[in-house]
């Protein structure tokens, strides 16, 4: 079994994957204790670094490139240093970003956390402010993501659906998308936050049990609903899979054959952050079903892949040799 996993890690390397949704620019700033404020009972911090790192869509792509897959990256991004920061992060994995437009006007989506420790003191987050895009695409930028997306369609081995709630993936997108995937044959996955429905014909579906729970209207929290929630889902969004996932349960994937694989966690080391975890298991699915892999190994690796990522500080990155010698303690 080792072998096996082993063998479709060396078989998704290198292959080719669209990413297309809200690129979110996550910025870490640490600061030292220095006092508590004469104007507000509050820490005063001496800033001591700003880390900006891929968040959102931009995490999906970071983590297929840091995987071996070849990567390009769908979106909008402001002419402002949090758009700098990502596309500086894309340059050094050599995704590709013909499909990334800068638009003026616009704001990179950031979420700054505020992370403060000392010298004898454990470092920790204490404020989050996230800085959303409000402003709705024009139809000439719609126009030119669609014309991107046309050229990268005809090349690219699957597809991600990255929709965070911010308004990139427009309804027509996701037609030209999905009707381009089939007409292909390629696979084309989705993880929606809110809307998650409007995506119905996509070939698979990743939800963690609380989205999923808000889709079928009611709480997963059994065996029993849970069955009941993902056979819902495969009729609603007419897909070939859904992949639920559930925390330290693992995941349960369900097909529209009516196979259910139950899938436990692969490690119960400390969890140290799941920031981004959901991202990498994504990643990690599509590149494997990408390979011609059946659905449940897809899943076992996406499983591994999370299980070493909520292991890490931050939003995180998994790679193959990682992943690699993961399965080698198993």
């Amino acid at each position: 079994m080792k072998s096996d996993l082993v063998d479709v890690i060396n078989q998704m390397q290198g292959k080719k994957i669209l990413v297309i949704g809200d690129m979110v620019a996550d910025v870490y700033l640490h600061g030292t204790i220095s006092r508590i404020s004469r104007e507000a009972p509050v820490l005063v911090l001496e800033q001591a670094e700003e880390k900006i790192i891929a968040g959102g869509a931009a995490n999906v792509v970071h983590n297929i490139a840091t995987l071996g897959g070849a990567v390009w990256a769908v979106g909008l991004l402001g002419k402002d240093k949090a758009g700098t920061g990502l596309e500086e992060i894309f340059a050094e994995k050599s995704v590709h970003i013909e499909g990334l437009l800068t638009v003026e006007n616009w704001s990179t989506i950031t979420k700054t956390r505020i992370i403060a420790g000392g010298a004898a003191t454990v470092s920790q987050q204490i404020v989050r402010i996230d800085k959303e895009n409000n402003m709705a695409m024009s139809a000439a930028v719609e126009a030119k993501l669609m014309n991107s997306l046309a050229d990268i369609l005809k090349n690219v081995d699957g597809v991600v659906l990255s929709d965070y709630g911010s308004g990139t993936i427009t309804g027509s997108i996701k037609k030209q998308i999905i009707y381009n995937c089939k007409k292909r044959n390629i696979p084309c996955m989705v993880d929606s936050r809110y809307d998650l429905l409007s995506f119905a014909g996509v070939d698979y579906v990743k939800q963690n049990d609380a989205e999923a729970s808000a889709n079928v209207g009611f709480i997963i929290k059994n065996e029993e609903s849970l069955l009941e929630a993902g056979a819902i889902l495969l009729e609603k969004m007419q897909a070939k899979g859904v992949l639920i996932t559930r925390g330290d349960k693992g995941m349960t994937l369900f097909e529209s054959n009516g196979a259910v694989h139950n899938i436990p966690v692969s490690s119960r080391s400390e969890v140290f952050d799941v920031s981004g975890a959901g991202d990498t298991c994504v990643a990690a699915m599509i590149l494997a079903l990408s390979a011609g892999v059946e659905p449940a190994l897809a899943a076992e690796i996406s499983n591994i892949a999370s299980g070493i990522a909520v292991r890490k500080l931050g939003t995180a990155t998994v790679s193959a040799a990682e992943l690699k010698n993961v399965i080698g303690d198993l």
